[in-house]
C-alpha cells in the first residue's frame, strides 16, 4: 500500500507544547503515572476557574446561539471590543475592523494566510510563542527570528531586529507581555519598534493576550496606541485575563492607516467568511468580561494567589545551583537559564523527557519556543504553592543527579 505523506508545508511546523514528550507523558498516564504539568498554562486545570457572571451570561443566551453570527462575530461583542480599544487609547477602530475567533490562534493562522506568499518573510521573536512561526510556516512564509536579549530583560534587541530586514520582509510580531519569559515592553522600546515598522513600511501583528496578567504595579501600553498610521493588528481574547480558555473567545482588530491595505484586507473578510463565524456561546460572554468586575487584579496584586505564585516559583528555582532566571512582570511563566558550564546539554527535548521519566514532572525546553540554544527551559507557575514546591523540589534533584553523573 502506498504510504499517506503529510503535506510538505508541515515540513517546519511545530509545537512542541503539545508535542513528544507530552505524548509520552500521556502514556504514562495510562500506566497508572501522576505527572505534574508544567508545560501549558491551561488554568482551569489548576482550579482558576471562570467569572460566573460570564458563564451566566453563556448560559442566558444558548437559546440565542443556535445559527451562525455575522462573519467578523456578533454587535455585542465586536462593540465591547471596540470600546475595550478606546480604554487602550488604540485609534480609529471601528467594529468592521474587529474580527472574533474561535481563540487568538485561528486569527493569528488566518492573519499569516491572507498575507504571505513563498518567498516572504516575517520577523518573530525568540523565545516566540512557536504558534507564531508554525502560522508564518505554514502559510508558504519565512520567518526569520530575531534576538530577546535575556541580559536586558528579555527585551528585543533593535539592533538584531534591524539586521534582519530584508526586501522580503512584510511584518514583524511582538509578543508583549511576552510568552515565554513574562517580559513586559516599555513605551520608548515600542515607539522604536514602531518607527522600524514605519520606516520599512511593514506591518506590526501584536499579540498581547496577557495584557492583564501583570505584577509588581507595571502597566501595560498597546503598541496600536503609539501611531496612528503603521498598519497594526493586536490580539487579545478570554483565554488568560479571564481564566475562559476551553471558551475559545478571542479577538483581532486592525488599526492604523487601512488605505494602502485594502487588498489585504479583502483577504482576511475573505478567510473569516469561509470559516462562517467563530463559536457563538463563546461570543456571548465578551461583554460582560470586559464591562464586567475585573477580578484578574486581585489575583496578581500582593497577595494574590498569581503573584504568590509566582515569587515562590522564582525562589525555588533560582535557588538551585547553576540556574538563573529573570523575574516575569507579566505572564503565567518564566524561562529559566541552565548554565552550560554546569549542565552541558545537547539535546534539551531529550533532557526534558529524561526529567519526565525519572521525576515524573512536564516541562518545555527551550528550543521549543524557537530559542536556539538548548540551554532554557519554560516552567508554568499556576500550581499551588504546595504543588510548586513538590514540583521544582523533583527538578533539583533531577539536576542534582545530572551534576553528579556530568562530574560539574
Amino acid at each position: 500500500m502506498r504510504p499517506i505523506k503529510k503535506s510538505a508545508k508541515l515540513d517546519n511546523v511545530c509545537y512542541d507544547i503539545r508535542g513528544p514528550v507530552l505524548e509520552k507523558a500521556k502514556q504514562m498516564e495510562e500506566d497508572g503515572h501522576k505527572i505534574i504539568k508544567l508545560n501549558i498554562g491551561n488554568l482551569a486545570s489548576f482550579g482558576f476557574d471562570a467569572p460566573e457572571e460570564i458563564q451566566q451570561d453563556m448560559i442566558r443566551n444558548l437559546p440565542n446561539s443556535a445559527g451562525y453570527s455575522d462573519s467578523k462575530g456578533i454587535f455585542a461583542a465586536r462593540k465591547a471590543i471596540m470600546h475595550y480599544a478606546q480604554q487602550k487609547k488604540v485609534k480609529g477602530v471601528g467594529l468592521e475592523d474587529i474580527y472574533v475567533g474561535n481563540g487568538v490562534s485561528e486569527l493569528i493562522v488566518m492573519s499569516m494566510n491572507a498575507l504571505l506568499n513563498p518567498g516572504d518573510e516575517v520577523l518573530v521573536p525568540a523565545p516566540d510563542y512557536p504558534l507564531w512561526t508554525a502560522a508564518v510556516s505554514l502559510s508558504s512564509g519565512t520567518p526569520r527570528h530575531y534576538i530577546c536579549d535575556e541580559g536586558a530583560g528579555w527585551l528585543p534587541d533593535l539592533d538584531d531586529i534591524r539586521a534582519k530586514i530584508t526586501e522580503n520582509t512584510r511584518a514583524i510580531v511582538i509578543i508583549n507581555p511576552n510568552n515565554p519569559t513574562g517580559a513586559l515592553y516599555p513605551d520608548d522600546l515600542l515607539k522604536e519598534i514602531v518607527e522600524i515598522a514605519r520606516q520599512h513600511h511593514l506591518i506590526i501583528y501584536a499579540d498581547e493576550v496577557y495584557d492583564k496578567v501583570l505584577y509588581d504595579g507595571v502597566e501595560h501600553t498597546a503598541i496600536g496606541s503609539l501611531s496612528e498610521d503603521v498598519l497594526t493588528i493586536s490580539f487579545n481574547g478570554l483565554s488568560k485575563n479571564y481564566r475562559s480558555c476551553g471558551y475559545r473567545a478571542g479577538w483581532m482588530m486592525v488599526s492604523g492607516d487601512k488605505r494602502p491595505a485594502a487588498d489585504y484586507i479583502e483577504g482576511l473578510n475573505m478567510l473569516a467568511s469561509m470559516r462562517l463565524c467563530a463559536n457563538v456561546p463563546g461570543q456571548w460572554a465578551i461583554q460582560t468580561a470586559l464591562g464586567g468586575y475585573q477580578s484578574i487584579n486581585d489575583l496578581v496584586a500582593e497577595g494574590g494567589r498569581m503573584r504568590r505564585q509566582r515569587d515562590v516559583a522564582h525562589e525555588l528555582i533560582t535557588a538551585i545551583p547553576g540556574v538563573s532566571c529573570v523575574k516575569p512582570k507579566a505572564t503565567l511563566y518564566m524561562f529559566p537559564r541552565l548554565d552550560p558550564k554546569v549542565y552541558p546539554i545537547q539535546d534539551d527535548q531529550q533532557f526534558i523527557a529524561e526529567l519526565l521519566q525519572e521525576e515524573k514532572v512536564l516541562l518545555v525546553q527551550g528550543t521549543g519556543f524557537n530559542w536556539p540554544e538548548p540551554d532554557h527551559f519554560r516552567l508554568v507557575f499556576l500550581p499551588h504553592v504546595d504543588d510548586l514546591k513538590e514540583a521544582v523540589g523533583r527538578i533539583d534533584r533531577f539536576l542534582a543527579g545530572y551534576r553528579k553523573r556530568h562530574g560539574t
